[in-house]
């Protein structure tokens, strides 16, 4: 039932976000968001080179991890929300999930190769200046810049940074 809320929560922040949405030149770019969902060890390596190349490049960055059930929180270096964290109602309670969403990012960043409802719940719900993830069939409202990629995480990974960091 709480999903049911959920998916209804989510509609609701596409259309009330009334946050100024703009693509600013990467090299001006001051904070970015990493949100993804916790897979594998390589995905949370891959994750990792990431912030650390993002890092270099001079930007502040902040990562947020959905925990599955059953799945391991390598190195504890995210923070992260877990399905535990969702009210009846479909309101997302993890305070680290709610700051996450209310930090006005230059970028955000979701890492997924499918979609994920409750971080598209927080991406619907995100301050971010521009939001940039993976092309799925009904994702335009979620995100300011799409990236079809036919790979897996890695590929998905090297692509956000290739054309996020193309930006002029």
């Amino acid at each position: 039932m709480r999903f049911k809320f959920l998916r209804y929560k989510t509609k609701s922040y596409l259309r009330s976000n009334k946050t100024l949405r703009s693509s600013e030149a990467y090299k001006n770019a001051v904070s970015v968001g990493v949100i993804f969902t916790v897979e594998d060890r390589q995905k949370h390596d891959q994750v990792k080179n990431l912030i650390r190349k993002l890092e270099h490049d001079g930007k502040k960055v902040k990562a947020l991890a959905y925990l599955p059930p059953n799945q391991e929180n390598y190195e504890f270096l995210f923070d992260f929300f877990t399905y535990r964290e969702i009210s009846f109602w479909g309101n997302i309670t993890a305070t680290s999930a709610v700051s996450f969403a209310e930090s006005p990012f230059d970028f955000l960043l979701y890492l997924d190769t499918t979609p994920n409802e409750l971080i598209l719940n927080l991406v619907a719900k995100s301050k971010a200046k521009c939001r940039i993830g993976k092309f799925f069939p009904a994702s335009e409202p979620y995100f300011e810049m799409m990236i079809e990629s036919t790979g897996g995480s890695k590929a998905l990974i090297d692509e956000v940074y290739k054309y996020t960091t193309a930006l002029r």
